[in-house]
């Protein structure tokens, strides 16, 4: 039988009270993608960091290539052959992307080396990137292929990828766990290759994984042959027999939804970046409450400054935007934009409508409020006061959606708002937003996979390059606008 590339042997690891991992196993064949999947809280980022070195283990033991190896530090994990790519990032915003991505190796850094070495990476994997860009000014996107050239330039055998598409378009995805695929195949002169892929996306372990394991409670329940197993199968390993995950139908069916007047309404919308770049161009559009409009478009094709300046984040540099006061904002990063991590729960809820607030807070009522919205929005957390980085990123972002949608705004902006969430969590946001709109909110959603705005929207927005056209609810009529071809059949 073949010495496993990495292994973890009957891991347990508890914060205080909190269980995270209880004799949780992982084998990983060379030559292999092996797929990660689990509820939000199931151990998986724990089990990972742990494989890393980023935290130490309370009972158990890592391998790699048959050795045990105490991984007391990341510095540890890179010397054995190990990289990461983290779903949070671990970038300094001011500098390029050059940098970043030399940051931590030995020697004077030499900036056209760097530059080269970013050019040769992009290449080889097809995430392109500009060497001297500053990594805090680019889009969410851009910044998680910083950290996978990252990992790739420290010679890593092992891979690890928390959620790696999370944030990138149909395409993009593809064209990553295609080459994720040719990064196992390959075997050179320093040795196997193999890539561990945590991810929420069924389809996705199914079809680019050999090998699959999934999380239940800290502990595995289920890992074998990724061609032995259907979704299904996935689905009751990761949420329990007899359990699934909420309807995820229409809330009110189409014929008995009434759409109401005009919330959102622009003319020539105009917005630039914060570098003075025209990302957005003579957008006109309206949302109207009772429905979900949907945005879709490839990475940096304007839809972050369109979603920030709704959301009153932005101004917009030209034309007009008419918009109500209280807009919900679910933002793509949480932790950049939407949490104060070492804050306590009741502090973050404090957040929503912070700006337009006066008199005293009311802290009793706050933790009161946190409390029901834990309990309603299944948010696991351990009690109001507990600081908002405790809680996993499922569970923080389920907390986001809680805070922004409990005050039933009349508007409810979401970018990628179930990034990082399981299939259950998943299909409870749907379902929650589904209802914001069936109580006449009106709701702009963008999300980087396709498949999910067309599963929302009533009508879609496409951007490409700064400008915006409606297409048809249909895969094919919005894939072409993402990249700018015309509707099919015109001449």
């Amino acid at each position: 039988m073949t010495e496993p590339l990495l292994a973890l042997e009957a891991v347990g690891k508890r914060f205080g009270a909190v269980v995270a991992l209880t004799g949780a196993t992982l084998a990983v064949r060379p030559g292999t993608v092996h797929a990660v999947l689990g509820e939000n809280g199931a151990g998986k980022t724990t089990l990972m960091r742990i494989a890393y070195g980023m935290l130490r283990p309370d009972a158990g033991q890592v391998r790699v290539a048959g050795v045990p190896r105490p991984l007391a530090t990341p510095a540890d994990a890179i010397a054995a052959g190990l990289g990461m790519v983290q779903q949070h990032f671990a970038l300094v915003p001011a500098m390029t992307v050059a940098e970043n991505i030399s940051l931590g190796g030995r020697g004077p850094f030499r900036r056209r080396q760097a530059a080269d070495q970013v050019r040769a990476l992009g290449d080889a994997t097809g995430l392109r990137l500009d060497p001297g860009a500053v990594t805090g000014d680019l889009p969410v996107g851009a910044q998680q292929r910083v950290e996978i050239l990252k990992a790739l330039a420290r010679d890593a055998r092992i891979l690890i990828l928390d959620e790696p598409t999370a944030v990138l378009a149909p395409a993009e995805a593809v064209e990553l766990l295609s080459w994720l695929r040719a990064f196992v195949r390959a075997t050179p002169a320093s040795g196997a290759h193999a890539v561990v892929l945590v991810t929420h996306r069924l389809t996705e372990a199914l079809e680019f994984a050999d090998d699959i394991t999934v999380l239940r409670h800290g502990a595995a329940a289920m890992t074998g042959a990724a061609g032995g197993v259907t979704a299904d199968a996935l689905a009751r390993a990761m949420l329990g027999e007899g359990l699934s995950p909420p309807a995820d139908g229409e809330a009110v069916p189409p014929s008995a939804r009434r759409v109401g007047e005009v919330v959102i309404e622009a003319r020539n919308l105009q917005v630039a970046d914060d570098r003075g770049v025209t990302r957005l161009r003579d957008a006109t559009f309206s949302v109207a409450g009772g429905e979900i409009v949907g945005v879709a478009g490839v990475e940096g094709a304007g839809q972050r400054e369109l979603l920030r300046v709704v959301a009153g984040r932005m101004r917009p540099r030209a034309g007009a935007l008419r918009a109500p006061h209280d807009v919900g904002f679910v933002p793509d990063d949480r932790h950049r934009d939407a949490l104060l991590l070492d804050a306590p729960l009741t502090d973050n809820l404090a957040l929503r409508g912070s700006g337009a607030r006066r008199g005293r807070m009311r802290w009793r009522n706050l933790a009161r409020d946190v409390s029901q919205l834990i309990a309603s929005y299944d948010v696991r957390a351990e009690g109001p006061e507990v600081p908002a980085r405790t809680l996993s990123g499922g569970n923080q972002q389920k907390f986001v959606l809680a805070r922004e949608m409990a005050a039933s705004p009349a508007a409810l902006v979401a970018e990628n708002p179930t990034r990082g969430l399981d299939i259950r969590a998943t299909a409870a946001v749907h379902a929650r937003l589904r209802a914001a709109r069936d109580a006449g909110a009106a709701v702009l959603v963008y999300s980087s996979d396709l498949d999910e705005v067309l599963m929302l929207a009533d009508r879609i927005l496409v951007l490409h390059a700064g400008e915006m056209r409606e297409t048809a609810p249909q895969r094919e009529a919005a894939g072409r606008a993402m990249v700018g071809a015309a509707p099919s059949g015109a001449g």
